[in-house]
């Protein structure tokens, strides 16, 4: 009687044959390739993410390498009355990342720059050498608008008041090619 009662209170009790209006148990199904895989997959994101909810890849290291070779392919301006290239990337700091957030992908990235200037200007026959540098505050994904450019002369007495002006003035020509630059960096970073 006893294990009667331990049959009725067991946590099994309430499953009851199957009766032929029920559905049949599932079948197992074994994958054939990896394209029965990948077709579960979400359109974004790693396969571990199903759901599509928070994911965030580090795109630091690719972004910096790419903003270098892109400012230093800038190359060089002609000025009225002389020419200045940009020679390497001094100053590359910041991050990039990718966040995968509900099926959607966002893109970002805040830096600072400085590029090393160097070029000649012809003052009354006399050819003078210019150093100097580009200083890009910090600038996000989709402010380019707002970029700035200050810049640094070396400090170098034979050059007069005029020309350090004209020069600086000359110099700040560079912001629209390398605001191109960057628009194509920021494109880069969307297609990833």
């Amino acid at each position: 009687m006893e294990e009667e009662k331990k049959k009725e209170g067991s946590y099994r009790y309430w499953v009851r044959q199957a009766t032929a209006d029920a559905a049949p148990p599932p079948q197992p199904q074994k994958l054939t390739n990896n394209n029965d895989v990948a077709s579960n997959a979400p359109a974004l994101g790693s396969l571990w993410n199903q759901a599509g909810t928070w994911e965030e890849k580090n795109l630091t290291k690719w972004a910096t390498d790419r903003l270098k070779e892109l400012l230093v392919s800038v190359g060089s301006l002609q000025f009225s009355s002389g020419k200045a290239e940009i020679k390497d990337v001094s100053r590359c700091v910041g991050d990039a990342f990718l966040v995968t957030v509900r099926n959607k992908k966002r893109v970002g990235y805040t830096y600072e720059l400085s590029l090393k200037v160097q070029g000649e200007w012809s003052v009354e026959e006399d050819t003078k050498k210019v150093k100097g540098s580009l200083d890009i505050p910090e600038f996000s994904f989709g402010e380019l608008d707002d970029l700035e450019v200050n810049v640094k002369l070396s400090e170098d007495k034979e050059l007069s008041q005029q020309l350090k002006q004209q020069v600086r003035l000359d110099m700040k020509q560079f912001l629209e090619p390398i605001r191109l630059k960057l628009g194509q960096f920021e494109q880069e970073l969307k297609d990833r």
